[in-house]
């Protein structure tokens, strides 16, 4: 008997997605719930598993192909080991070979040259000067961009043209911050089994904003502004396909050690590829944070439809006043962007203030004042 092998329902923004790779050949033994392929969408790779045990057979896609949501993909012949038919052709991407000599082949010698004046004294004219070979190859290589990445760009794009996007800087001090974390830090990894970072300090400054100017919560749907009663918060995660934000569901509600121990777990699993389309949807306010590669300053572009992100950056001893006297600390630059349509510079200006007055009297965070 013949069991058929179906792509899974995508989420409902998701239409269709791109078959990645066969795990196994036409003809190979699989067992039931062994994965056998891979299929990208815009938002995470999905891994397809066989229904039953038994041969897989008839590979209906090859890839690199299109996949619509419940379309049959393959075949697990259930009783027989021997293969029916070979596997879809795999693509590869062909570079046509050009017509440039290759390195180190001469040009053929432009021959005798007249004589250009009168009689035999008569200056000969100076020889056209011939181009030196390019020694070594210099070649190109094209792959196409993943569904993540198309779908980044035009969400992207569609935030710039849709959104009236500004950003508003401040600094922050966080020498109280790291002496909180000095202080506590091997206590709360033996108690807690994860380090205490900086993460749960900017996800709980940025609740204690948001409740004070909820509007960066809110987002614009049509003509009507939607104001949340809950605060999902992105986090921004670089991953090798590129960038992804799961969502850290109730952050107002979270400890210390559940944020920091909610972050790590999604951050893992989007490097593995392992998100599912639920951690990934929704959020109502967005953090990401430069500084761990190295960036001073930026401008972070707006996670559509949310009305508003804060950018951290790299933490940097500076030298600033302090009641008169020039004292090193260690300072980070914050950087919020925002819906203009949405916001006001003046609630903007504010709420980054909030944040950056947390972080300087962290003992705030953790009264949640």
């Amino acid at each position: 008997m013949k069991v058929e092998i179906r792509a899974p329902s995508l989420a409902e923004s998701v239409a269709t997605g791109t078959l990645l790779a066969w795990r196994k050949q036409a003809g190979e033994r699989v067992v039931r719930d062994e994965t056998v392929a891979d299929v990208e969408t815009d938002k995470v790779i999905l891994e397809i598993s066989a229904p039953a045990s038994g041969t897989l057979a008839d590979f209906m896609l090859a890839e690199g192909a299109e996949v619509r949501a419940g379309q049959v993909m393959a075949y697990v012949d259930t009783e027989t080991e021997t293969p029916t038919v070979e596997p879809g052709v795999r693509a590869a991407d062909a570079v046509p070979a050009g017509d440039v000599p290759s390195a180190g082949e001469s040009l053929p010698h432009p021959g005798p040259l007249p004589l250009t004046g009168e009689g035999e004294g008569a200056p000969l004219p100076a020889p056209p000067q011939i181009p030196r070979p390019l020694q070594g190859e210099r070649t190109e290589r094209r792959e196409p961009l993943s569904r993540l990445r198309l779908r980044v760009a035009e969400r992207l794009l569609a935030a710039q043209r849709e959104a009236a996007i500004l950003t508003t800087f401040n600094e922050v001090n966080l020498a109280a911050v790291n002496e909180l974390r000095q202080r506590y830090q091997a206590e709360f990894q033996t108690r807690h089994g994860i380090k205490l970072g900086y993460m749960s300090f900017f996800v709980r400054a940025a609740c204690l904003a948001l409740d004070a100017y909820p509007v960066a919560n809110a987002r614009i749907e049509g003509t009507e502004v939607v104001h949340p009663g809950y605060k999902d918060i992105g986090i921004a995660v670089s991953t090798p396909r590129g960038l992804v934000v799961p969502i850290l569901r109730d952050a107002d509600r979270l400890s210390f050690a559940e944020t920091e121990q909610g972050i790590a777990e999604l951050a893992a699993r989007a490097r593995d590829g392992r998100l599912g389309l639920e951690e990934l949807a929704g959020g109502t306010f967005s953090i990401t944070n430069g500084g761990v590669f190295g960036s001073l300053l930026s401008t972070p572009i707006l996670n559509p439809p949310q009305s508003a992100i804060l950018g951290m950056h790299k933490i940097q001893e500076r030298p600033v006043a302090e009641m008169g006297q020039v004292v090193i600390r260690p300072m980070m630059y914050l950087a919020l962007s925002y819906d203009h349509r949405l916001i006001d510079g003046r609630e903007a200006v504010q709420f980054l203030v909030a944040v950056k007055e947390a972080l300087e009297r962290p003992e705030r965070l953790l009264l949640g004042v």
